[in-house]
């Protein structure tokens, strides 16, 4: 299994929201992807990212599979032109 992990910067919460909503939308919907999970932080430290995003994976091939396909693709471009920043990591298990 790959485990795919992503922490979003936005300006505000509400931003946060809406792309935690549109990323959670994806369920069944992309091939490869095998599950998913997504919040915005609740604790607020100098340290938080608004938003995390998990997700699951068969594999590596089932992970490009999800980045590359047209549902993936849009809510991508909708987070990057209201993002600050992201740090992501990827992992077998």
């Amino acid at each position: 299994m790959l485990t795919h992990v992503v922490c979003f910067r936005f300006d505000d919460l509400e931003t946060a929201a809406g792309a935690r909503d549109r990323l959670l939308a994806m369920a069944g919907r992309v091939p490869g992807l095998d599950a998913i999970e997504a919040g915005v932080d609740t604790t607020r430290s100098d340290r938080s990212y608004e938003l995390a995003l998990i997700t699951r994976h068969a594999d590596r091939a089932g992970l490009a599979a999800y980045a590359t396909h047209p549902v993936h693709l849009e809510v991508v471009a909708w987070i990057k032109a209201r993002a600050r920043g992201a740090v992501a990591v990827d992992f077998e298990s």
